[in-house]
């Protein structure tokens, strides 16, 4: 694991969105759980970046300085859950967001899919939220009661967890449980009383390295196109299109919104 060090990177003022909060992002050695990562430190966040990959996020935090710490994590194990949320609380004090962002993807039909594929996708994609929302709640609840602000949680499905395709079958299975889980999420804290949020994002196809499973063997600029023609406004996501929406939700901004899910997909849904 790897504490703030450095300062470059992500803004060092108090201001922004932000400002005063303490998120744990999964996935974050790469692709959305990076840019999510890095622009919410530019909102005033101190972020812990965490990635199976532990020299992914701790390079990724390395360019945010001070505001970043991290740690490697298999999302798929309560045990590594609880050292994520601990360091998290030993180097910043705390956690008021968390985003279960960490996923995978693999192509195959019902016929396809086997059983060992079926049960890794499950295991990352929705037991890893599963996880996430069940050991975190307690530890953003506790900081918030004692600081007198609010947390979020943000579940990142995907638009396949909404529009299915004959070819994801373990995928669309594991996002449309994640989108339907994360409502679960949100009725039981309001229910308790608690001051976090829950809600789910449903990106379409964006330019990040889980593409590279989808892509049988395209060349990138190909690949990005093919799947382009599939979007009304005619191209892919970039990864700031979902990490902007995270600001926000995250943020106090959308302290009214709960149980909640916005689609990024270009107007994929749409048709």
């Amino acid at each position: 694991m790897s504490g703030p060090s450095g300062s470059g990177g992500g803004s060092s003022s108090s201001g922004g969105r932000l400002a005063g909060k303490i998120a744990l992002v999964t996935g974050a050695g790469s692709g959305l759980g990076r840019a999510m990562a890095a622009r919410f430190a530019a909102e005033g966040a101190r972020v812990v970046l965490t990635d199976i990959n532990g020299a992914a996020a701790a390079t990724a935090a390395a360019a945010l300085g001070a505001r970043a710490a991290a740690i490697a994590h298999d999302v798929t194990d309560p045990a590594q859950w609880e050292a994520a949320l601990a360091e998290a609380e030993r180097v910043f004090g705390g956690l008021h967001i968390l985003v279960n962002n960490a996923g995978i993807g693999i192509n195959g039909t019902v016929e396809e899919t086997t059983l060992e594929d079926w049960r890794r996708v499950h295991a990352v994609d929705l037991d890893s939220v599963f996880l996430g929302c069940k050991l975190a709640l307690p530890v953003i609840n506790r900081r918030v009661r004692a600081d007198g602000g609010r947390g979020s949680i943000l579940n990142i499905s995907s638009i396949s967890g909404v529009v299915a395709g004959a070819n994801l079958a373990a995928y669309n299975s594991a996002k449309a449980a994640v989108r339907h889980l994360t409502k679960s999420v949100a009725l039981h804290c309001a229910r308790a009383g608690y001051p976090i949020t829950c809600n789910s994002v449903h990106p379409a196809f964006i330019d990040t390295p889980i593409l590279d499973g989808i892509g049988r063997g395209l060349e990138r600029e190909v690949l990005l196109q093919k799947l382009g023609r599939q979007i009304p406004l005619g191209r892919v996501g970039e990864p700031d299109d979902v990490a902007h929406a995270a600001v926000y939700l995250c943020s106090d901004e959308a302290r009214f919104v709960t149980g909640a899910e916005l689609y990024i997909d270009g107007g994929l849904s749409a048709q």
